[in-house]
């Protein structure tokens, strides 16, 4: 059942966005508006604040909707035309896409992802209204999550859980793909076929992902763009801006100015 009327209504922050980076989820809630064909490396849950949004998956069309998940290493477009919107990012270690279909209400598949009404909006919509969610979003989250994932019925391959932990610990994210599949009793091309099936994207591109959740981590604690990009592995701030760019369809100035942070240190396991 679609929520009344005067939930919809919209509130007017005076505040920046909201960034929330902790192990195994990345939370952005905030007015964004177009972002260019991009691609994640982990599983997103979207969810329009106030309205619906517009959506693009490669080679198609527009359509509008309120929710969405869309699969890791899915290219899409996305138009919100200057509106507050909530994205979830869920690592494979807390169940994943799986998890996030839950939130979607009366969800429609679209060429892999799931399109549906409001779902899962208000909790969202109070990180984004109360000034003060800084203090309280991670463990809003929990409870949010804790109910994805006991819906969820799919768990992702032991193996990969522990390479995807490896990773986590790595201290500059360079493990290669030899040490990661030997440690998980895989051959190089074996490993590679199964993390890529298991998580929709390749291992590279993984672990680029863990790489942009620490330069972000690192900007929202203080860091400087420059500093952010060394810090978790970039070559310099041009390489950062350019895998940002791919990652999210917009420039890292948009979204990473004037944010409050929930959960941001330097490193994000």
């Amino acid at each position: 059942m679609d929520q009344p009327a005067r939930l919809d209504e919209r509130a007017a922050p005076k505040h920046g966005p909201l960034w929330h980076l902790d192990a195994g989820r990345t939370c952005f809630v905030g007015p964004l508006t177009y972002n260019a064909p991009h691609q994640h490396g982990a599983p997103v849950f979207l969810a329009g604040l106030y309205g619906t949004f517009r959506l693009r998956l490669a080679g198609g069309g527009w359509c509008s909707c309120r929710t969405a998940v869309i699969p890791a290493g899915v290219v899409h477009e996305l138009d919100v035309e200057g509106n507050p919107i909530g994205v979830l990012y869920i690592e494979p270690t807390v169940d994943g896409q799986s998890a996030l279909a839950s939130l979607v209400a009366s969800g429609e598949q679209t060429d892999g992802v799931l399109l549906g009404r409001p779902g899962e909006t208000l909790l969202l919509r109070a990180l984004w209204e109360d000034a003060a969610s800084v203090d309280w979003a991670g463990e809003a989250l929990d409870d949010l999550l804790g109910f994805a994932s006991a819906q969820a019925r799919r768990h992702p391959d032991p193996r990969i859980s522990r390479a995807i932990h490896a990773i986590g610990n790595s201290m500059d994210r360079r493990l290669g793909v030899e040490a990661v599949s030997a440690l998980v009793g895989l051959s190089p091309h074996r490993f590679q076929h199964v993390f890529t099936r298991e998580l929709g994207v390749p291992f590279r591109r993984y672990r680029s992902w863990m790489r942009m959740r620490d330069a972000i981590a690192a900007i929202a604690d203080g860091s400087n763009f420059t500093q952010a990009a060394h810090a978790a592995g970039f070559c310099d701030q041009a390489h950062f801006t350019r895998d940002f760019r791919r990652t999210f369809g917009a420039a890292p100035s948009l979204s990473l100015s004037g944010v409050r942070v929930s959960g941001g240190k330097k490193r994000i396991a």
